[in-house]
């Protein structure tokens, strides 16, 4: 891998976007079936992606996949180390990164984030982005912010519904703005989850399990796997809950896995005395936090694999609703599964993002705490610097 190509340009690198190629095709292979089982016509994106990698290497004097299969194979069974990719910057993506998991054959969340940055489309475009953007503007209509609130928890704590609990929804004034997107993104639960009839649901992340062939489970959310086993929640049998349906997998991704980590956040951030309000601003940003001297911070939670596309991806928090400080947040084991996350975030994080920090946390408790202890230093701060404007704070 290439030490020299990171920085602002390391995106338009052309093994980078071979890599995109290959991930966006992983990907629509997913959607259209399993990937140990997807039969001809191959969709168009995998087709382009193979023979651009045969080509590269061609160029590189390797051996190239022989077909599609092949291709699928490498993605499982080779880090992207051992992969001919001489231009791929050392930097950006770890030699151990695979674009499918090894154990349980489902794309990787590297996968999809590079799969999102490859398809050409830009962020509104992108399907996670599309229904949350429908959502606020159903909410606004119905001047229901309390419904978009509703729908956005819906999304962390449900990813998984049995017939009865849709005849529940059903039910939900607060959900009726948005109805006409639940029905569309929630979809029926492929056959392939279950084992001797049985469902299983994460009791950490509450999203279904896929069954491996060795007898174990495997969960789809990076930090659950980092913890160890999956433990298993709801067990639902198939023959009782009739149709189950979960969350389109970029919902699950996007929405429910970071979702996880705003929750988890509220909740320790209320016990330390915070008030917090969750999505402010019809989802301006996701924590808006008052401590008892009227101070706000404004946080935003994000849990990507990969620094440099989230560091690519870094902006400037809105500015409404007003609040004095504000940061990214990101699961400490992030960076505990990656010592130079932060570091590599700060490098990729582009102007535009005006000098927004990457926090864990772990460090954004420590911070609060401080705060409440009537500390005003750097260690009680969320924001790069504060300026007294009008009388007030402002990040």
């Amino acid at each position: 891998m290439d030490d020299q190509q990171t920085g602002p340009d390391w995106f338009a690198n052309p093994d980078v976007v071979l890599l995109r190629d290959v991930a966006t095709a992983v990907a629509r292979l997913e959607e259209v079936g399993r990937l140990d089982s997807f039969t001809l016509p191959y969709p168009a994106e995998a087709q382009r992606a193979l023979n651009a990698l045969v080509l590269e290497c061609l160029r590189n004097g390797a051996q190239p996949p022989s077909g599609v299969p092949e291709l699928m194979r490498w993605c499982r069974a080779r880090p992207l180390g051992s992969w001919p990719l001489n231009r791929l910057p050392h930097r950006v993506f770890a030699a151990e990164d695979r674009l499918i998991d090894e154990r349980s054959g489902e794309p990787t969340q590297l996968c999809h984030e590079l799969a999102v940055k490859g398809r050409g489309d830009s962020t509104g475009r992108q399907y996670d982005r599309l229904v949350i953007r429908a959502a606020m503007r159903a909410c606004r209509d119905a001047s229901s912010p309390e419904s978009y609130t509703a729908f956005r928890r819906l999304l962390v704590t449900r990813p998984v519904l049995t017939e009865a609990n849709w005849f529940e929804l059903s039910t939900d004034l607060f959900l009726d703005p948005v109805r006409f997107l639940i029905e569309e993104i929630y979809a029926p639960v492929p056959v392939n989850h279950q084992r001797s009839g049985i469902y299983v649901c994460c009791r950490r992340c509450l999203t279904l399990l896929t069954p491996l062939a060795d007898g174990g489970w495997w969960c789809e959310r990076d930090q659950c796997r980092y913890q160890g086993a999956p433990p298993h929640g709801r067990a639902l049998h198939a023959v009782d809950v009739g149709e189950l349906r979960q969350l389109r997998r970029p919902l699950r991704q996007f929405v429910t896995g970071p979702g996880r980590a705003e929750v988890d956040l509220e909740r320790q951030l209320r016990g330390l005395g915070l008030t917090v309000e969750m999505w402010p601003g019809f989802d301006a940003y996701d924590l808006r936090v008052t401590f008892p001297d009227g101070h706000v911070w404004a946080i935003d939670v994000k849990d990507w694999a990969h620094p440099a596309l989230l560091g690519q991806a870094a902006t400037v928090v809105r500015r409404e609703p007003p609040y004095n400080e504000a940061c990214w947040v990101v699961p400490h084991f992030r960076v505990q599964l990656r010592r130079d996350y932060l570091d590599v975030f700060a490098a990729e994080r582009g102007s535009n993002a005006g000098g927004l920090r990457l926090l864990t946390d772990t460090r954004l408790k420590k911070a609060a705490q401080a705060r409440l202890r009537g500390e005003r230093g750097p260690d009680a701060r969320i924001a790069p610097s504060i300026t007294r404007q009008n009388g007030s704070d402002h990040a």
